[in-house]
């Protein structure tokens, strides 16, 4: 199913993109992945540690083989199983725990559950299968206590792709899988040519195109152009997937793959909704502590996790 959600013209959506168009795309465009400035990323993750929490929601801090995790559960007794796994963005480098507790916090007292926010390793120390090796772990984390069955993964642009990756794998790796998936503007096609194509290239204020590629090499060890295909979502054995949501701005590069997994989804004949918002930018249901949209996008989060879980 394929919606189209109209807005984004107020005050607040327009200075995000303004603010986007400044500060975020020329900050992805240049700043260097490897090298001393590259050793100031963490820094991010850092700064928004001082945000104050929701004093609705309490935190219990998790700690795996080698990631660790925030807990994050409303205040009161659990009313109903089930939990989320969400897996946060940052292209495989930046962000963390305190970029997205926010939308963490978010998601918990809307859906009454408790949320795992994971940090996963990320480059510059861990490619892409130590990521993923880390998200299944939390994911059997949640399985031994005692969610197994009833587990939505949840993932923003690069937790996107591991919250995919992870439901593909789950059978191998000895678990059962989750009961849906969200993806908020996933990268799920590490083959940049169609996007580098696209209106969309010259339209995202938020994302510099012609950085994909680059970070795909790195975080799949690959010094070849073309990338092995099965190493994107999109190319993997669908049918085996439980019910997914796709968000993703109407202006974003990301759009692409987005509309590409519908399209495969469709065709394997597995049940999915995507939804293309208008005025937004990538990832925006993680600006949920300012925008309105984008609490709009967490309510339709919260219906999806109500319908498979």
């Amino acid at each position: 199913m394929r919606e189209y959600r109209p807005g984004g013209q107020g005050f607040r959506a327009a200075l995000i993109r303004g603010l986007c168009r400044v500060f975020v795309w020329p900050t992805l465009a240049w700043w260097p992945l490897r090298g001393p400035l590259a050793t100031l990323i963490p820094l991010v993750n850092l700064v928004m540690s001082v945000t104050p929490r929701l004093r609705s929601t309490r935190m219990e801090r998790v700690v795996g083989a080698s990631w660790r995790g925030e807990l994050v559960r409303p205040h009161g007794p659990a009313t109903r199983a089930g939990a989320l796994l969400y897996l946060h963005g940052g292209a495989f480098v930046f962000c963390g725990l305190a970029t997205h507790r926010r939308i963490v916090e978010r998601l918990a007292l809307r859906t009454g559950l408790p949320v795992l926010s994971v940090e996963y390793r990320q480059l510059p120390r861990a490619r892409l299968d130590e990521s993923l090796a880390d998200v299944i772990d939390a994911f059997r984390w949640l399985v031994d206590n005692g969610h197994d069955g009833s587990i939505v993964c949840v993932g923003d642009s690069a937790g996107g792709h591991l919250a995919f990756a992870l439901a593909l794998a789950a059978e191998k790796a000895g678990v059962s899988g989750p009961a849906g998936v969200v993806g908020l503007s996933p990268w799920l096609d590490f083959d940049s040519r169609t996007k580098q194509a696209h209106p969309n290239s010259r339209k995202d204020v938020f994302i510099p195109t012609r950085r994909l590629s680059r970070v795909a090499r790195l975080c799949t060890g690959t010094q070849d152009r073309d990338i092995d295909p099965l190493r994107s979502p999109v190319n993997g054995t669908l049918g085996c997937l439980p019910p997914v949501l796709l968000l993703c701005a109407e202006d974003e590069v990301l759009r692409c793959d987005a509309e590409l997994m519908a399209e495969r989804l469709e065709a394997a004949d597995v049940e999915y909704k995507i939804q293309i918002w208008q005025g937004q930018v990538h990832a925006f249901p993680v600006l949920g502590h300012f925008l309105p949209e984008s609490r709009a996008a967490i309510d339709e989060i919260a219906h999806f996790v109500d319908d498979v879980v």
